[in-house]
């Protein structure tokens, strides 16, 4: 079977992806005909092994390999009646799949070498292999024909003999030594590639760091010329000023030794999107008209580059996504017609990249979820019990496409029916440490959004000021900037909008947004900020613009790296450490004007990472929360709102927590405000000072990222209520 000349070397790369995933799935093999283990534990190793065949033959058939994808079928098909019985899997079904993998790898190698089309027919060999592999009714038992213990080499031969004989040879192959010419290149490691990926990041923030040494020698020079006394310091100015001009163009030349290292070992980790996009056209064209369909796709972003190993974790789930597309989401044709439609579905892939945050999106324009067909077959398969599905609200239903062994098929098929695809995608995407959401509409279809972290290299990130607290924005998310004019405002009474290339953007309060303070109108001459993210542009206005600069932007901690407001951090040439904005939340509506019955609660510290953890713990428990930097701008707050709760810092500048609390306690309209001591000490000592001083509750910061904070505020909530 010949491979489209276009498509050969994704096939090369295909090959040595699909050995690793064999290597994979052999060891599960292993395992499962290993004794000692339970039977939460089989049913893990089943649930796995079936992910790995479903993305075998996922890969394979987007490439136009229908003989791998048929061998991966029926792989699958002999799996399916032990995977339901999640039990011990016999030897000699062990060696049945085992040869069908050795009979997948070998004709992969073929064609990856450009001899597919010398390939005898698989006919035979995978008829062979349904005849060997597992009934239902003889699971747990021998296979009919075949001793238990026989061994590998006694099997029946899944291959023709002139595949055996490729097999042998290729063995033998690989056993050699085979000595290493010029021009094959080297072998590197994954994790020496990014150590020195690692201290490239810190010879970045080296330079920084000469930077700002640069800068305070020359205010060292400014500040011996106020003394007045410029004979006597003259030489020692002359001096200062010599190293200072030294140091820029050393750190000039550092900057661009860094740059060069960042972009040569970008190159060797990194590789085109399209690489992995370009064969999903086929994949969809064939299996739509596999299907009887009529399907485009679209693609957008494929000249973006990203890290080899993150490009090949995500070409399955994107199979999976598109193939579920084609499968479940487009009508047929004459379907489509009929609801006004045109007859060819549109299918779009969406890559984008701001800052260390990849967002991929697969949408389609056909049926859309059906909610109530998937409560019924949820509820059918045991996937939930029937009181729960009927607590689930709209979005908490389509979650459960998800969910392990869920399909809407009531029969298997080549393309679905397993319950293991979208099971697939989200473990991949939760492997990433990433998160996926869907959203769809009736008749008009699914969009399926993935986030992920990329973390590789620096970023272009423009540093700007709300109030005392300085955030990070991804540069290419920053379209333009520009003063707050009065001609070019215009100011309603509950939004402003700025007229900006014929359109009127929504303009959006950096400090307001993040809950510093109350919203108002932006002033005249104050910086706003053209930022876009998903076709959606806002005027952000902030107060100050710091200046850009290449930061290497880290994952949040796993306590706040749900917070929707922030993507990540940097550290700053003197350390500080500077959060990075998610531009799709500054333009997403926050609807929060339209909320009058939501529970209250002021947070104060002066901490700004601590003060994120906190509003997203409170926000997942209803509440509405506003944020104060200190006591004196929480009192300020106190003046004019009212609140059901207050959660402030121990330790403060200025007011600490116990000094708030007794200023709210000399008030009659705050007297008996509930309010929870947080603190970074555990001490005993320390626990004691806070409640004598007059909290209601105590909390180390700790027990508030292990998830305590929302319960301890229920709790002093009710017992101030009881007291009342």
């Amino acid at each position: 079977m010949p491979v489209d000349p276009m498509l050969q070397g994704l096939v090369t790369g295909f090959a040595v992806e699909a050995q690793e995933v064999i290597q994979k799935v052999t060891m599960d093999l292993l395992e499962l005909e290993r004794d000692g283990l339970d039977s939460t534990a089989l049913a893990k190793v089943y649930v796995r092994l079936g992910r790995h065949l479903h993305t075998l033959k996922g890969s394979a058939s987007s490439l136009g390999l229908q003989d791998l994808g048929d061998i991966a079928h029926k792989l699958e098909d002999a799996l399916a009646p032990l995977k339901a019985s999640s039990r011990k899997m016999p030897r000699s079904v062990v060696d049945v799949l085992l040869h069908g993998l050795d009979l997948f790898m070998l004709r992969a190698q073929a064609h990856a070498d450009g001899r597919g089309d010398a390939l005898p027919d698989p006919a035979a060999a995978l008829a062979q292999l349904v005849a060997e592999g597992p009934a239902p009714e003889t699971v747990g038992a021998p296979l009919s024909g075949q001793a238990p213990s026989t061994s590998p080499s006694e099997a029946a031969p899944l291959a023709t003999p002139e595949e055996s004989a490729l097999v042998e040879s290729a063995s033998a192959l690989s056993q050699d030594a085979q000595p290493e010419s010029a021009d094959t290149g080297w072998r590197v490691s994954v994790r020496q590639v990014t150590s020195l990926m690692r201290e490239v990041e810190r010879l970045r923030e080296v330079r920084l760091r000469v930077e700002e040494r640069g800068r305070e020698l020359d205010r060292v020079v400014t500040v011996l010329a106020k003394q007045g006394l410029l004979a006597e310091t003259a030489e020692a100015r002359t001096l200062l000023a010599g190293t200072s001009r030294l140091l820029r163009t050393d750190g000039e030349e550092t900057s661009d030794i860094v740059d060069a290292l960042e972009e040569g070992l970008k190159a060797i980790t990194t590789r085109p999107v399209r690489t992995i996009l370009d064969p999903l056209q086929r994949m969809v064209r064939d299996l739509s008209r596999q299907l009887g369909k009529e399907a485009r796709l679209s693609v957008v972003g494929s000249e973006l580059s990203l890290d080899r190993r993150l490009l090949e974790k995500l070409q399955g789930a994107l199979v999976h996504l598109l193939r579920n597309a084609v499968d479940h989401g487009l009508e047929l044709p004459s379907q489509r017609e009929k609801a006004g439609k045109h007859h060819e579905g549109a299918l779009t892939l969406r890559i984008e990249q701001q800052g260390n945050l990849l967002f991929l999106e697969c949408s389609d324009d056909g049926a859309g979820i059906d909610v109530l067909r998937v409560r019924k077959v949820a509820e059918s398969r045991g996937v939930v019990t029937s009181d729960e599905a009927e607590r689930l609200n709209e979005n908490q239903v389509r979650d459960l496409i998800f969910r392990p062994g869920f399909s809407t098929r009531s029969d298997v098929t080549d393309t679905s029916g397993r319950g293991v695809g979208l099971d697939a995608v989200r473990a991949s995407v939760e492997a990433l440490q990433g998160r996926i959401e869907v959203n769809s509409t009736p008749g008009q279809g699914t969009r399926f959004v993935m986030t992920l972290p990329v973390d590789l290299g620096s970023s272009p990130v423009l540093v700007v000021r709300a109030l005392e607290q300085l955030v990070g924005l991804p540069m290419l998310a920053v379209e333009a900037t520009q003063l707050a004019r009065a001609d070019s405002l215009r100011i309603g009474k509950r939004k402003a909008h700025l007229e900006y290339q014929g359109q009127l953007l929504p303009v959006v309060d950096l400090g307001a947004r993040l809950g510093l303070r109350a919203l108002a109108p932006p002033a005249e001459g104050q910086p706003l900020l053209i930022v876009q993210s998903g076709g959606k542009r806002v005027a952000l206005g902030v107060d100050a613009v710091v200046g850009d600069k290449d930061l290497v932007i880290r994952p949040l901690p796993s306590e706040v790296r749900d917070v929707p407001a922030w993507q990540g951090a940097a550290t700053l040439s003197r350390g500080e450490l500077l959060l990075i904005c998610r531009p799709d939340w500054l333009v997403t509506e926050t609807g929060q004007a339209t909320v009058t019955a939501q529970r209250r609660a002021l947070v104060v510290d002066d901490s700004l990472t601590a003060r994120a953890l906190h509003r997203a713990m409170l926000e997942a428990g209803g509440f509405s929360v506003h944020l104060a930097a200190s006591g004196a701008r929480a009192l300020d707050r106190l003046a004019t709102d009212t609140y059901d709760v207050v959660i402030c810092d121990l330790d403060m500048e200025e007011m600490d927590g116990t000094q708030l609390i007794a200023r709210l306690r000399e008030k009659k309209e705050t007297s008996s405000l509930p309010v929870i001591l947080v603190s970074a000490h555990d001490s005993a000592a320390a626990r004691e000072r806070g409640m004598a001083a007059g909290a209601d509750g105590y909390l180390s910061k700790r027990e508030c990222a292990a998830g305590r904070l929302l319960a301890e505020v229920l709790d002093v909530m009710s017992r101030r209520g009881a007291r009342a």
